[in-house]
């Protein structure tokens, strides 16, 4: 790490000039590490928010296939499978949470790691991408963490420019992607292995859910 960088990343405000210090007056970058951190915890806050939203969506998912059981007992299988359609769209975003967390969870793991080896810009990419696409995908389950998520994406952005400008080191676009991609598919393979493990599965004879809710529930014909 270069003696520039090094003085980026941990420079106190003390010891900038004057002439910084109006500049920062009226755009406050600050120290890198103090901002990267900063983002972690906001990161860190939107686990938390998601985790809440998991618990919320299982209690729903508790009392549909409560619903479910007793219909099947009572041999009502119009309405059970109409309950089983509703569970396959409950399931649905329960991955989706599930999903967008543990892919969350990567990042601020990532950035712990950059917090102490400075690799910043070779980690930042890669987050950034996974923030955008984790955005994306929560728009219509989540829509409060958008905003949160579209700032935190855009002020890690900035701190990745200036260790970029400070550091002189350029992005290899074509290994970002691929390393963000790496993070979502291993996120998405351990999701998709806690709601094997966290939900029953239907009784014998109901449509609806299977066990990979990543399958389309079929309606009911008659």
């Amino acid at each position: 790490m270069s003696e520039r960088f090094a003085k980026k990343w941990e420079t106190r405000r003390e010891e900038q000039p004057f002439t910084e210090r109006i500049k920062e007056a009226v755009r406050p970058p600050g120290p890198l590490r103090p901002r990267l951190d900063f983002a972690v915890r906001r990161i860190e806050l939107q686990v938390q928010k998601l985790d809440q939203a998991t618990e919320r969506f299982s209690q729903r998912d508790k009392t549909i296939f409560a619903r479910i059981v007793d219909a099947y007992t009572k041999h009502d299988t119009a309405r059970a499978n109409v309950f089983a359609n509703e569970l396959a769209e409950i399931r649905k975003m329960e991955r989706l949470i599930i999903n967008a967390r543990l892919a969350l969870e990567q990042i601020v793991l990532r950035l712990r790691t950059v917090s102490e080896l400075g690799d910043v810009v070779s980690t930042l990419g890669p987050a950034v991408g996974v923030l955008r696409t984790v955005r994306a995908g929560l728009v219509s389950v989540f829509p409060e963490a958008e905003n949160e998520l579209g700032e935190i994406g855009n002020l890690l952005s900035g701190i990745m420019i200036e260790a970029g400008q400070g550091s002189g080191m350029t992005l290899n676009f074509d290994a970002v992607n691929e390393d963000a991609q790496k993070i979502l598919t291993e996120a998405a393979t351990v999701a998709e292995q806690k709601i094997k493990e966290k939900f029953p599965e239907l009784p014998p004879g109901i449509s609806g859910v299977p066990t990979s809710v990543g399958e389309k529930a079929p309606t009911e014909t008659s």
